[in-house]
């Protein structure tokens, strides 16, 4: 699949800024914008993580709640809204809880970023440079996410590493 230019993918370690800068990045295309959140609240710890990203953004932003499809949530979108779908390494780990076949709904999301006519940035943790997890199902996860990392970077038209809240640039679109 060739790069898509309304795909925008922002990744980073945790607590690196990469929300943060993704949703400058969302609130600079349209003044309609879609937040897909992936998170669910399985104890109160995670539940007070979900209402502080909820308190960080601005008015404006109408949020769906997708753990599992993303295709869906994708197609549910007015073209002029702007997406930020937060985030892939959440989705994962529910695709994996749930025994959800990783590569069809890759596939899955992988199409509907191509047929979606809104801008979508997504985002996503970069866990390759930590150490080799100690759990097989550790390291399992770990080499999915990257597999996922490296499909949607191909596919991005714009892809932005983050550390320590700076944006460090990937990959920048072609001009013609």
């Amino acid at each position: 699949m060739t790069a898509l230019s309304n795909v925008t993918f922002v990744l980073g370690g945790a607590r690196s800024g990469k929300t943060a800068y993704a949703q400058q990045l969302v609130q600079a295309q349209s003044a309609q914008r879609v937040y897909i959140a992936t998170a669910q609240a399985f104890d109160a710890e995670m539940g007070a993580r979900i209402a502080t990203h909820q308190a960080e953004r601005q008015a404006g932003w109408r949020t769906v709640e997708a753990p599992l499809d993303l295709a869906a949530a994708l197609r549910g979108v007015h073209p002029t809204e702007a997406i930020l779908l937060d985030c892939l390494t959440l989705w994962l780990s529910n695709l994996m809880h749930h025994d959800q076949d990783l590569e069809a709904a890759s596939d899955a999301l992988l199409t509907a970023l191509a047929d979606s006519p809104a801008p979508v940035t997504l985002v996503s943790n970069e866990l390759g440079l930590g150490l080799v997890p100690e759990t097989a199902l550790g390291r399992t996860f770990r080499d999915a996410q990257g597999r996922l990392n490296q499909q949607m970077a191909a596919v991005a038209n714009t892809v932005t590493f983050v550390t320590a809240g700076l944006p460090l640039p990937l990959k920048t679109p072609i001009l013609p």
